[in-house]
């Protein structure tokens, strides 16, 4: 399979200013894929990190090695306003990844997961109004900020839950729905992401919203609360169980790294016109796929049954979540063409040959990165 910025066409970036594009949290999974095909089309790039995700420095060290002294990197965190200033003083666009991402992180430490996700992300835009130019700012945000969805109502089937509403059932859950934010994280995101939306009407920058579905593919660190198909893979290729929360109907649509990666560029492309605006980003309703059903596709990948034990709920999760792509779709004439089968396998055959060793311990929590 085609790896993000290898072989594809991509539109220019209308950039006003000759620096290299940061990406923040960019030696994480989504960020790392993003600036390897940024390089690959000719961009300099700037990799922001704290790097705290155990793992992460690998995928700086293949960035290094794919594209040499073209990347460029500094350890710096998002909760440090000072610091934001001067490492995005010369930033020709911002691509800001860098989040505590763990529901279950959230509700131990919400003043750690507001300090990361909203101040942190405040401190990225004002670094950027700060700078006195107009910087494209483009926001990873995430469809917890539509809640838990307890409205819609849902039929039960014996593979998953599927919504009684004929549109939601047919699209996902469009940009429209009202925004209903539930536990820390869901909170913390929220606010990051109206604030990215607000300081285009307030100050005139550039800025767009992506909230992401479950996006998933290689150099993807998977854990329990977050990059669960990795996880989900890591443990069976181990011979290891899988741990379920709930009964394993709950449904995702699931969006392979090169297609997140080219919604990403395009959105940036045409920034211009789009400023201001938010957008859901999945696999769509022909990517949505039950827990159970992954499973059943994981254990034709292995070769035989995986181990899985069931328990209780965990507070948040949403019974369906399929998003809605198709304003997406409309404005920057983009689709999602990896199929999520496809993309399960040729996740599994990276893991195979690359990171199934380095993998570190599934059962930890998820860090912030940057």
């Amino acid at each position: 399979m085609t790896m993000a910025g290898e072989g594809s066409k991509a539109q220019p970036l209308p950039l006003d200013h000759s620096g290299p594009i940061a990406v923040i949290g960019g030696s994480g999974f989504v960020g790392s894929n993003l600036a390897h095909d940024l390089l690959s089309h000719g961009h300099d790039v700037l990799v922001v990190d704290n790097f705290s995700r155990p793992g992460v420095e690998q995928n700086l060290d293949w960035l290094r090695a794919t594209h040499g002294n073209r990347i460029a990197s500094v350890k710096a965190d998002v909760r440090d306003r000072e610091e934001m200033e001067s490492v995005l003083a010369g930033a020709a666009a911002v691509f800001h990844f860098a989040a505590q991402t763990a529901v279950t992180t959230s509700l131990v430490e919400p003043i750690e997961d507001f300090e990361v996700n909203a101040r942190g992300t405040l401190n990225v835009l004002e670094a950027v109004r700060r700078s006195g130019r107009r910087i494209p700012v483009i926001f990873s945000s995430t469809n917890k900020v539509y809640g838990g969805l307890e409205d819609l109502d849902m039929i039960e089937l014996d593979d998953r839950y599927s919504p009684e509403n004929d549109a939601v059932r047919a699209h996902g859950v469009s940009e429209t729905r009202p925004l209903d934010f539930c536990t820390p994280y869901g909170c913390s995101k929220g606010v990051a992401d109206q604030y990215v939306l607000d300081y285009a009407k307030s100050y005139g920058i550039p800025t767009a919203v992506l909230r992401m579905s479950c996006i998933y593919g290689p150099r993807q660190f998977g854990t329990e609360d977050q990059g669960w198909v990795a996880h989900f893979l890591i443990r069976a290729l181990k011979g290891e169980p899988i741990s379920i929360y709930g009964n394993g109907k709950q449904v995702r649509d699931i969006l392979y790294v090169d297609d997140a990666v080219s919604a990403y560029r395009a959105l940036l492309s045409n920034i211009d016109t789009l400023t201001g605006q938010v957008f859901n980003l999945g696999g769509g309703a022909v990517n949505s796929v039950s827990l159970n059903g992954l499973l059943r596709e994981i254990n034709h990948i292995v070769g035989r049954e995986v181990a899985v034990s069931y328990s209780d709920w965990r507070q948040g999760d949403q019974l369906y979540f399929v998003a809605d792509t198709r304003k997406l779709e409309q404005a920057i004439d983009w689709r999602a063409k990896t199929g999520w089968r496809d993309g399960v396998r040729d996740l599994a055959a990276w893991l195979k040959q690359h990171r199934l060793d380095q993998a570190p311990a599934t059962n930890e929590p998820r860090r912030v990165t940057a």
